[in-house]
């Protein structure tokens, strides 16, 4: 194990707050001096599917715990997941039937060893617990908190405020999430910054019940493709993990540099010292942020589904875009989506890559205009939402995404 000092160096990276870091340094040096590895939770509601890169941040986060020598706690919030996390809502969140989310589980626990060891991860469903409380222990949970105290939370209190309605279920959400934390006795607990109030309230429950209190460390959200909003598959600008590696290597390439070094610090596995290499080398030059780029995208279609895999991926991607000679360096154009589906041609004017939706009717009738290297044949096709490199003619490129 190393010593305290180099790990919370390491845990350190990428962190957007820990409460508190001199705690969690006392926490490191007894688990260092005792050799007594630290339990570290996240907790994860099944409910959808798919993981995305946004997810795996926390992922990545515990896996650095786990490779420090800590017990990694994977929590999957099958009783909590049928209520819904009102975190950053507007409104009430559907609750979801025990069938969908243990089917939803399923694949998290298929996904997850994807990135941890699963020797050394320990999987929990919290209905181990909840479904065993009483009646009267779920009302003494309830008296826990107050009305103003969950009030404080500036989403339940835009939606009071508005006269948008909030359910008991969501009110107890906190306390559900946080009693989570006394079931296991966690150490640590990882969320992203968006979960500030559920994660304390497991400091506070901790207390209540006379348990030492967990350090809380928080993960920044991970920016979607887009750059701009959360990463979220309903925005259609996320990466999901087991989306091919083809689809993984050609989204990766369509980030802009400064998000490519947010990625490879919350995403990529390189040491902090060559991280710090690497941005040396793009700021001085030597190294090329395409090449940068493509090393990225490689590192993470081979994490999910190996080497060969993501050598075929890049193979494909050079094949297409090298071959046609497109440039390194396209221009970029936030495009704003009025509609679920824009018609291409209003698509090529709005852009200024063609003077009219006639012209550019005329271009796609002559072959003239390709998407992602694909030559347009219907002057009805219509793109929904996302990012494409347009091609009018030989020499007019442009890289649109969504604003």
């Amino acid at each position: 194990m190393l010593e305290p000092e180099r790990q919370i160096e390491i845990l350190r990276r990428g962190s957007s707050e820990i409460i508190s870091e001199e705690e969690l340094l006392a926490k490191l040096t007894r688990s260092y001096n005792e050799n007594r590895p630290l339990k570290i939770k996240a907790g994860f509601d099944p409910t959808a599917p798919d993981i995305h890169l946004g997810h795996t941040v926390l992922i990545e986060k515990m896996r650095h715990f786990q490779e420090l020598g800590h017990e990694a706690i994977f929590l999957i919030g099958d009783f909590t997941g049928m209520i819904g996390d009102p975190t950053g809502k507007n409104e009430m969140r559907k609750t979801l039937s025990k069938d969908e989310v243990d089917a939803n589980a399923a694949t998290y626990k298929e996904q997850i060893f994807k990135i941890l060891d699963p020797e050394r991860t320990k999987i929990v469903f919290n209905s181990e617990w909840f479904s065993k409380m009483s009646a009267h222990e779920v009302a003494a949970l309830g008296a826990l908190l107050t009305v103003a105290g969950v009030l404080e939370r500036d989403d339940f209190k835009k939606r009071f405020e508005t006269h948008n309605p909030i359910s008991l279920l969501e009110f107890y959400y906190p306390l559900f999430q946080g009693y989570d934390s006394v079931a296991l006795k966690a150490d640590v607990e990882l969320g992203g910054t968006d979960q500030r109030f559920n994660l304390l309230m497991g400091r506070t429950l901790q207390r209540k019940y006379g348990i030492p209190e967990q350090t809380v460390l928080m993960m920044p959200l991970l920016e979607g493709l887009d750059g701009v909003n959360k990463m979220s598959k309903s925005l259609g600008n996320y990466v999901g993990i087991n989306e091919p590696a083809k689809e993984i290597y050609g989204k990766l390439m369509s980030i802009t540099d400064e998000l490519m070094m947010r990625y490879y610090e919350l995403l990529s596995h390189k040491t902090i010292d060559e991280l710090s290499a690497l941005r040396m080398g793009l700021k001085e030059g030597t190294i090329h942020p395409k090449a940068a780029k493509e090393d990225l995208a490689s590192e993470l279609a081979q994490r999910y589904h190996g080497t060969e895999a993501a050598k075929k991926a890049k193979d494909e991607f050079d094949l297409m875009f090298k071959s046609k000679e497109t440039p390194d360096d396209i221009a970029e154009y936030s495009y704003e989506w009025t509609e679920p589906d824009v018609w291409l041609p209003r698509i090529l004017k709005d852009t200024n890559l063609c003077e009219s939706t006639g012209q550019a009717i005329r271009l796609i009738n002559q072959g003239g205009v390709k998407i992602d290297g694909r030559t347009v044949s219907a002057q009805d096709e219509k793109l929904p939402a996302g990012q494409y490199i347009l091609k009018v003619g030989k020499r007019k490129f442009l890289k649109i995404k969504p604003r």
